[in-house]
């Protein structure tokens, strides 16, 4: 079977993505490993499915899948190349987008010079929201990793997140750290883990390690963690630049009862078939 795919990316974080609305399309979690091998496949962090909405008030089902095969329920820089995909496919002609995920209903907007801003909804942060095995909600909470006791915040934007606070990017123990957190048992579904370098209240730089993919170039829902959690400390303001290694992300969040706000780029780079 032969299927048409758009690879995209948005700040590096890349995609491949398929047109699922006329024709369906059930991948298995092997035909999405050889789909993201960068040697045998076509390469990328997430596969994403476009599906008609399942409800009459969305206008799309948006899927993720990361590169081991496993679903998950929200990946930011991806809602934004979906949004550029559905308009560049024909498949509308609307600058705002209601979209449903395994997380919720998301609204994205189409603006100029290839940026989308996507409402991310309002963050999550009780532990059983996450899930996160805590005894109560708390600012700040200490975890035992290895040797290490690392004090961190945790908060769900669709997806579970942990971030901690570093004094540099350059020197993150992301390759050691990263997979220990991620699969900490008091994280049972597994944890997204971000490395956050306050530069001052209007600026950050970040690297994600992200759940089932490693670390990548840039992380959506990860900017909007570490911003909430930064904010949550007393250490950020509303408006935060995100600096990831693959670019920079803008991203508003007024209160805690408001959701989140995420602009950035999303690219098409080349388009083509494969054979599943």
């Amino acid at each position: 079977m032969k299927r048409s795919f758009t690879k995209m990316h948005g700040l590096g974080n890349d995609f491949v993505v398929f047109n699922a609305v006329a024709h369906p399309l059930v991948l298995t979690a092997g035909q999405i490993c050889k789909i993201a091998d960068r040697h045998t496949g076509i390469g990328c962090d997430q596969v994403l499915l476009v599906e008609s909405g399942s409800i009459p008030e969305v206008d799309f089902n948006y899927r993720i899948f990361n590169a081991d095969g496993g679903e998950v329920e929200q990946c930011g820089n991806g809602a934004r190349c979906f949004a550029r995909f559905v308009r560049e496919q024909g498949l509308t002609d609307k600058d705002e987008l209601v979209v449903q995920t395994h997380s919720g209903i998301i609204r994205l907007y189409l603006e100029t010079d290839d940026q989308v801003r996507v409402n991310m909804g309002v963050p999550l942060l009780e532990p059983l929201e996450l899930p996160f095995e805590a005894k109560q909600q708390a600012l700040e909470y200490e975890i035992q990793v290895g040797e290490q006791k690392l004090r961190i915040g945790a908060v769900s934007m669709g997806n579970p997140h942990a971030v901690l606070e570093i004094p540099s990017v350059d020197h993150a123990p992301v390759a050691k750290i990263g997979p220990l957190l991620e699969s900490h048992p008091r994280f049972p579904q597994r944890v997204n883990v971000g490395f956050m370098q306050i530069i001052n209240r209007q600026r950050i730089r970040l690297r994600v390690f992200e759940r089932g993919s490693g670390e990548t170039l840039a992380c959506g829902t990860g900017a909007c963690a570490a911003m909430v959690i930064g904010r949550l400390w007393n250490k950020l303001d509303s408006q935060v630049q995100v600096d990831l290694p693959g670019g920079v992300l803008q991203i508003r969040w007024d209160d805690i009862t408001q959701p989140v706000w995420m602009t950035g780029p999303a690219i098409r780079v080349f388009e083509g078939t494969i054979e599943l």
